[in-house]
């Protein structure tokens, strides 16, 4: 049984929250971490896990409201990680009049081979 990975968000990292047995995967909040590589780790590692042992479909909703240089780069390794998960699905929330986070969901959608749905909320 794998663990459930769950950091609470602060004003420089978001919060995480990947649940296989609930089936609850969500990126959320701010992501300027000083240590972009460090803070994502562990998540990058617990997907590389959870694709071996996978569910058969999964949704990862990311919501953030905003993200610096070194962050986008880590969250492309996540989203590349997720490459190897079966019946994977983003669902890339933005705001309604946040056209940065909507162009970012796009470009993110194009750079990876796996489903992306943008939604706004």
């Amino acid at each position: 049984m794998m663990e459930i990975l769950n950091l609470k968000g602060t004003d420089d990292t978001p919060a995480v929250l990947l649940d296989k047995q609930n089936g609850i995967f969500e990126i959320s909040g701010r992501s300027l971490p000083e240590n972009a590589a460090e803070f994502y780790k562990p998540v990058i590692e617990w997907i590389n896990a959870y694709a071996s042992d996978s569910n058969s479909s999964t949704e990862l909703a990311i919501k953030l409201e905003y993200f610096n240089t070194a962050s986008s780069k880590l969250i492309l390794d996540v989203l590349s990680a997720l490459e190897e998960v079966k019946g994977i699905k983003v669902l890339w929330y933005f705001h309604d009049d946040d056209e940065d986070m909507e162009e970012a969901g796009q470009e993110f959608s194009e750079l990876v081979r796996i489903p992306f749905e943008l939604k706004v909320y």
